[in-house]
């Protein structure tokens, strides 16, 4: 099955994609300042593999209700993911368990790194939890944001932690 590419703008946050497979989330990249693509990277993913997309009126068909919510939550909606496929199947058993207990955290709650690994099954296994977060491919669907370090915020991959922030304000999470 081909993979799909979905490009959408949220305002005041900028350019993301989604990358599906029929209907299962195999990518997400969240919304940030738009760069034109460069000839490299255009119809190519980070791997090399040659991305096929669908026509226009297929796409939107496809994918309308998932960009929908994406731009919605980027507005400051109250938006729920947990019925969106994700592709885990590269996941260890410690992976899944993490990706499903992070998709329980409600919208506007945030959890620790070692709270979340307590919860998926993991007792003191907070670090390992931490680096599932930083290499999440599903953002706002995993919603990795919503887990915060003992002694304050964390870390947020490259977007880094005052995007963290934006997404807790989004929420309406009191930050410290």
């Amino acid at each position: 099955m081909p993979v799909d590419v979905v490009r959408y703008e949220a305002p005041g946050w900028g350019v993301g994609e989604l990358w599906l497979e029929g209907e299962r989330l195999l990518y997400h990249e969240l919304p940030r300042a738009a760069t034109p693509p460069t000839a490299a990277s255009r119809g190519h993913a980070s791997r090399g593999q040659v991305l096929h997309s669908r026509s226009d009126v297929a796409m939107q068909d496809l994918t309308p209700r998932l960009v929908q919510r994406v731009q919605d939550y980027f507005r400051g909606e109250r938006v729920r993911f947990d019925d969106v496929e994700v592709d885990l199947g590269w996941a260890t058993r410690f992976q899944r368990s993490v990706a499903e207990e992070l998709r329980r955290v409600p919208y506007g709650e945030v959890v620790t790194y070692g709270e979340l690994a307590a919860l998926a099954g993991y007792p003191n296994a907070q670090r390992a939890a931490g680096t599932f977060c930083a290499g999440n491919r599903f953002p706002l669907i995993v919603p990795c944001h919503r887990v915060v370090a003992a002694s304050g915020l964390g870390s947020y991959g490259s977007l880094g932690p005052e995007y963290k922030r934006r997404l807790l304000a989004l929420e309406g999470i009191p930050l410290p």
